[in-house]
């Protein structure tokens, strides 16, 4: 039976987000700071969320945080994620401050809750999975 490949992120790699999807691939999150009011923001943008300066620079984040919201997907999405199942997608605040959507592994996903610790997974370029997933502390 031919299986469908798992659908990846789609990657729109401009110069603005270049060195985002960069780091993505090595396994390590950059998030975005205003360099005129000091705002971190995530997903790349040419403009602050808050001030509207356009005046940004990339950091690295530390690569922890806490998990905001969560839901267990019993149902795979995509044929090719059918194994997978059941899976946790998952809101994440970084300690820096901005929340991104991401998948928590390393565990039972019934046992995951809002309020626990996560890092970033380590990173498996063989893995057909999203780059940046977190993990329970």
């Amino acid at each position: 039976m031919n299986r469908a490949p798992a659908p990846m992120p789609q990657r729109v790699s401009t110069a603005l987000t270049a060195a985002y999807w960069g780091a993505a691939d090595r396994g390590e999150l950059l998030y975005q700071r205003c360099d005129a009011c000091g705002r971190a923001q995530l997903y790349p943008g040419g403009i602050c969320r808050g001030c509207w300066s356009t005046t940004l620079s990339y950091h690295p984040a530390a690569g922890t945080g806490t998990v905001w919201t969560f839901t267990i997907a019993e149902v795979a999405g995509h044929p090719a994620w059918q194994a997978r199942t059941p899976y946790c997608l998952a809101i994440v605040e970084i300690d820096e401050g901005p929340r991104l959507l991401t998948q928590i592994i390393g565990g039972d996903p019934y046992a995951f809750r809002v309020g626990q610790r996560v890092r970033l997974a380590p990173h498996a370029i063989a893995d057909d999975g999203p780059p940046l997933r977190f993990m329970p502390c």
